[in-house]
Order: structure tokens, then C-alpha cells, then sequence
């Protein structure tokens, strides 16, 4: 008769899915080995896939951007200071931050109004709103601006109107402010709904009930929590404001010193083969994205770092007895 098993023994023959086999008997010899996981890659297979995003790197980011301030010195310093303190370069530069610095806090309200909604509340025609934000991504800016020219144009729905009040909208800043409004609007209520229908309303409605009102309630309690979200929808926006071309191209006129932003001037520039100037203005255009990136980078590692706190706040709250 079979000598009975240890309690250890027994434990593991009566396990469901125990080992048997040949892997079992290699376990309790101490021979057996953990076999690699199904998803692992082999180092040959990781290092190629690194190699190929390296290179993919390599060619569509840092060589453009390293050829821009190549070509942007290559004559010298004083020409590239020339080329960007030139009259109608910095009036491009002026009308290219006037574009930002009033889109950017427009959307600003309307991204943090719309994902308030979106979030926080239930009505009638929420996923048409839901729509409506992501139109720009759809609608190619050169049919936005074409939109706007036949709207505001001389010969559009309130061209005549605007005329016989001395009013100008198409070629000229309100236009271009405009065209910049509609290209970047999704950009800081895609960033927050998400994150607010996230959070849910527990902590507003708490707060509801202890008394404070809705501004009260949104300064103290909504915006701690999104903080680092809006910042980084309007980071995004503001870069995306200074960028744009396509829309803006169609209502500005190209009028040199008055309706020409930064990447209108650096066209006008290489169409006119000077290029030493073109991609002076152009690394201005490509500081500005390093300076995004940077930033970009630096409220990521603050959000993780939040919700590394808050995990291990909440890990030690939940082994508290």
C-alpha cells in the first residue's frame, strides 16, 4: 500500500490545473524552467523594432529639423538676424501671436464649458455636441476658410452688410482670428472629457450638499482636478494656432505687413527663392514646436507623477485595518 502524502503534497496534487507530466517531474527534480512568456519578444526582435523606430526618427524628424537650422546659418548669423528682423517678418510674427493669444483663451472657455456639459450633465443632442468638436478634425482647414470667405466675403451672405458698415472680416485679422478659432477648438474639450467623465460627479455633487455654489464648486473642487489636462490641451492648442496654413492661407490675402502670419511669409519667402530667409523664420517656427515638446513632456512626467501619489495613497488607505 502506497505510503500517504504530505499535507504540501496533497495540496498540490489537488490543485486545479496542477502540473503533471514530464514539466511536473523536471519541477521536483529542480530542473524545470519557467517557459517564457507568449507575449515576451526575443532581444533580436525588440532591439530590430527599436532600430526601426530610431531610424524613422531619424529620417522624419531630426534630419528636417536639423536641415532647418542647417539652411537657416548657413550663411551666417547676421544674415539670419536680418532675415528675422526684417519689417515684414516681424509684422507676421506679431500678427501670428495676436492669432494665438486670442484663439488660444477662446477655446479655452468653450473647450472647459463644452466638456463641463458633456461630462457633468445628460440632454438632448450631447453626442450632435460631441460631433460638432471633432468637425475640424474632419473638414480640411483650406474648405473652413473657403467656408468663412463665403460667408463674410464681399459677394457672401453678409458681405454686403459688413461692407455698408465699413467692417472687414476676410483679408484681415478677424478673419484669420476666426479660421485659427475653428482648427483648434477640439483640442482642449478632447483633452478633458475624457478625464471628467472619468472622475464622475461624486465629489461635486459632495460638495453641493455641504452648501458651496456652481463657481465655487468648479474653482475649488473641478478645476485641482484638471489642472494638468487643460494645461496640456492648451499647449497643444496654442502650437496648433501658430502652425496653421491651410485656413488661414485662404482668408488672409497674403497682404505683406498686414495679413501674413509665419507660415504665409515663409511660403512668400521660398516662392521667391529666398531661402536663406524662408528657413530663418522657419526655425523660428521649429523652436517653437522644441519648446511644445519640452513642455509637453514636462506636465506628462507631473501627471504620473500625481497618479503615482494618488495610487500609493490609495494603497496604503485600502491596507489601513
Amino acid at each position: 500500500m502506497n505510503a500517504p502524502l504530505s499535507a504540501g503534497a496533497a495540496a498540490i496534487a489537488a490543485a486545479p490545473g496542477a502540473a503533471r507530466g514530464p514539466a511536473a517531474a523536471g519541477q521536483r527534480a529542480g530542473t524545470w524552467r519557467p517557459r517564457r512568456p507568449v507575449t515576451g519578444e526575443a532581444p533580436l526582435v525588440r532591439w530590430t523594432l527599436v532600430a526601426v523606430a530610431v531610424l524613422f526618427l531619424a529620417f522624419f524628424l531630426f534630419l528636417p529639423l536639423a536641415t532647418v537650422l542647417y539652411e537657416a546659418l548657413r550663411k551666417g548669423l547676421d544674415v539670419y538676424l536680418a532675415a528675422i528682423t526684417d519689417r515684414d517678418a516681424l509684422a507676421a510674427i506679431r500678427l501670428t501671436l495676436t492669432a494665438a493669444a486670442i484663439s488660444v483663451p477662446l477655446n479655452l472657455v468653450f473647450g472647459v464649458a463644452a466638456a463641463w456639459c458633456i461630462a457633468k450633465f445628460d440632454f438632448h443632442g450631447k453626442n450632435v455636441l460631441l460631433t460638432l468638436i471633432d468637425l475640424p478634425f474632419s473638414v480640411s482647414p483650406v474648405i473652413a476658410g473657403l467656408i468663412y470667405v463665403l460667408i463674410f466675403g464681399l459677394q457672401g451672405w453678409f458681405g454686403s452688410w459688413l461692407r455698408d458698415h465699413d467692417l472687414k472680416v476676410i483679408f484681415a485679422v478677424p478673419g484669420i482670428v476666426l479660421a485659427t478659432v475653428f482648427v483648434t477648438f477640439p483640442f482642449i474639450a478632447r483633452e478633458l472629457i475624457p478625464l471628467m467623465q472619468a472622475q464622475g460627479n461624486e465629489q461635486e455633487e459632495a460638495a453641493r450638499v455641504l452648501g458651496a455654489g456652481g463657481w465655487q464648486i468648479f474653482r475649488r473642487v473641478t478645476l485641482p482636478n484638471i489642472k494638468w489636462a487643460l494645461l496640456y490641451g492648451v499647449i497643444l492648442c496654442n502650437a496648433r494656432a501658430m502652425g496653421e496654413f491651410g485656413a488661414v492661407s485662404v482668408v488672409s490675402g497674403h497682404i505683406r505687413g498686414q495679413t501674413n502670419t509665419m507660415p504665409l511669409h515663409i511660403e512668400i519667402l521660398y516662392n521667391e527663392y529666398q531661402f536663406a530667409a524662408a528657413f530663418a523664420v522657419a526655425s523660428l517656427l521649429a523652436l517653437l514646436a522644441l519648446v511644445t515638446l519640452v513642455l509637453k513632456y514636462l506636465v506628462e512626467q507631473r501627471v504620473k507623477a500625481q497618479l503615482r501619489t494618488r495610487d500609493a495613497a490609495q494603497a496604503i488607505a485600502g491596507g489601513t485595518p
